[in-house]
């Protein structure tokens, strides 16, 4: 099953395309909730190349490395890549008036109900796009 989320993000293509891709950029949206963080990111955009990001829990008391490795790159637009599970994520960036809207598609894993997958996802997004319009 496939879970979409989406954000409008008022700034332009380029700034929005460079916040969710480049790892000085990551490192400070990359989380659901303020208890964690990401204190590592690595993202080579081309085919074949990988994706890693180290998310964290502030106190210590757990961590693991989000991995996948990029399917296909359209700079600026699109972009798709699979998860070791062979779980594949698409991401769009959309161009509109005074805004950039992202879309997010992704597969459901199987240990969380999809409605608590979503919600994660989207309060990443949702951090991304307040660093995005405050940076």
């Amino acid at each position: 099953m496939k879970i979409n989320i989406f954000a409008k993000v008022a700034a332009e293509p380029q700034k929005v395309w460079d916040c969710y891709t480049l790892p000085q950029h990551i490192v400070n949206w990359n989380f659901a909730s303020d208890d964690w963080h990401c204190p590592e990111a690595e993202n080579n955009m081309e085919p074949g190349g990988m994706y890693r990001a180290k998310m964290a829990a502030k106190d210590g008391s757990f961590s693991f490395d989000f991995v996948a490795q990029y399917d296909e790159v359209s700079p600026g637009k699109y972009f798709r890549y699979t998860m070791p599970d062979q779980r594949v994520i698409e991401v769009w960036f959309e161009p509109m008036e005074n805004e950039t809207e992202i879309k997010i598609s992704f597969d459901a894993e199987n240990e969380n109900s999809h409605e608590l997958q979503q919600a994660g996802w989207q309060a990443i997004l949702n951090n991304f796009k307040s660093y995005t319009e405050t940076h």
